[in-house]
């Protein structure tokens, strides 16, 4: 088996300046770093994690705590994490709190007893005990998705990223009202959430910029699950009078609301108009085709990972919140007319 002086005599260097391109602790000339990286490449050259963690204090892995690993945006996080992670040389331990403080708080000690330097959390409704133990254990830590409140004297004690959520939220809601819509209903998320607050509150810009007044009865929450969307459905269809339209605060959430309305035969968008927050990958697959809006997953993901690095190399560094843009994806399940696809230039001659 190749060793590091092996990979030090083929590439013509000393060990130290090997150790140096392998482990990112000092600048080494791009020459110096591709005839290194090609003696690695060469004679096979696996180095001894274990054994550099004990040198280092570093175990080069990254612990990633995120619920409803299942859910497609989710999915997309975790594969924007892990592209990013791999990048840079660091490896992934995977976790699911499933929603729920005492749980989160267990996996997230687990992941810590494991060494990892860092970790990325999407954090529970209610994240008391994982923030007093990433406190008292200083662990570097980022949020994503959902945020944490900031204290009271407004300095946020962790890094965190996630989507812009209100005025997607109003866009959705401004667009059914220019509809001619004037009952529209909102299956919300989970109580507790920093996404579900943003949204709920982003409805009611929408209402407000459309001159409509807020009826609380129209906001149900579906527990951002699709059973819970389903029932959420079921209550505001009941209503008297029912809503016109409908906007789903997640993906799953989506389906549920979908279920509902083909079980008591309410046809999109002839029965109800439909917006959703997450365009998954089969959005347009349905019929009619959900207009939707797109959060960036695998970008948010990678930002995470930017963020715990730089974390990592600058321990005492401000802490940031990061916000992302959405897409608008106008599609039929709205009431809108099918819009023809523009016509593709071939080639000139």
């Amino acid at each position: 088996m190749a060793t590091m002086a092996d990979v030090a005599r083929s590439a013509g260097v000393s060990v130290a300046t090997v150790s140096h391109v392998l482990n990112g602790t000092r600048p080494v000339l791009p020459h110096t770093r591709r005839a290194v990286l090609d003696a690695v490449e060469e004679l096979g050259y696996t180095p001894n994690t274990l054994a550099r963690s004990l040198v280092t204090s570093r175990t080069r892995s990254i612990g990633l705590a995120v619920s409803a690993i299942g859910n497609p945006y989710f999915t997309e996080i975790l594969q924007g994490v892990e592209a990013s992670a791999l990048e840079h040389g660091y490896g992934l331990l995977v976790a699911d709190p499933h929603d729920d403080p005492a749980h989160e708080r267990t996996v997230v000690q687990l992941l810590h007893e494991r060494r990892v330097d860092g970790m990325i959390v999407a954090p529970s409704p209610d994240p008391r005990a994982l923030l007093a133990y990433l406190g008292r254990h200083a662990v570097p830590a980022v949020f994503l998705d959902r945020l944490v409140d900031v204290p009271r004297d407004g300095v946020p004690r962790f890094d965190q990223v996630c989507a812009v959520n209100a005025e997607p939220a109003a866009r959705l809601v401004t667009h059914l009202a220019g509809l001619g819509h004037r009952r529209i209903g909102l299956v919300a998320g989970r109580p507790g959430l920093s996404t579900t607050r943003e949204r709920i509150a982003g409805y009611r810009q929408g209402l407000a910029a459309a001159g409509l007044p807020y009826d609380e009865r129209l906001v149900v929450h579906g527990d951002s699950e699709a059973a819970g969307a389903e029932r959420a459905t079921a209550a505001l269809l009941s209503l008297a009078p029912p809503p016109t339209a409908l906007v789903t605060a997640n993906d799953t959430m989506t389906l549920g609301a979908l279920r509902a309305l083909r079980d008591r035969g309410v046809s999109v968008p002839g029965g109800i108009a439909l917006c959703c927050f997450d365009d998954f990958a089969w959005a347009d697959l349905f019929s009619p085709r959900l207009t939707a809006i797109a959060q960036p997953g695998r970008d948010i993901g990678a930002t995470a990972v930017r963020l715990l690095l730089d974390r990592l190399a600058e321990p005492d560094r401000p802490a940031r919140t990061v916000r992302l843009p959405c897409a608008f994806v106008h599609r039929t399940s709205c009431g809108c007319p099918e819009r023809p696809e523009p016509l593709q230039e071939g080639p000139s001659a």
